[in-house]
């Protein structure tokens, strides 16, 4: 089963390093896509979400714990299934 995993991004350094943190840690099944937040589509999308701040990442369509508190952090994104292969 593949996991849908959403990077949402403004193109600031931060969302460099978010990118490469979720590309390095990424499994066989992740799916990773990454969504520039200056397509209005995208940020529509990442309000439904509940996106207030970037860069944020979605696993199945739900965002990951640190991306709706404090910011990006490896075992909050491996907590929510990203790396974790099935």
């Amino acid at each position: 089963m593949k996991r849908k995993i959403e990077v949402f991004t403004a193109g600031c350094p931060a969302c460099e390093e978010t990118i490469a943190l979720v590309n390095r840690i990424a499994c066989p099944s992740c799916e990773i896509e990454v969504l520039d937040m200056h397509n209005p589509d995208v940020a529509k999308k990442a309000t439904q979400y509940g996106v207030r701040t970037v860069p944020a990442v979605a696993v199945n369509g739900m965002l990951a714990d640190c991306c709706a508190n404090a910011g990006v952090d490896e075992a909050s994104l491996r907590r929510a299934g990203l790396g974790a292969s099935q």
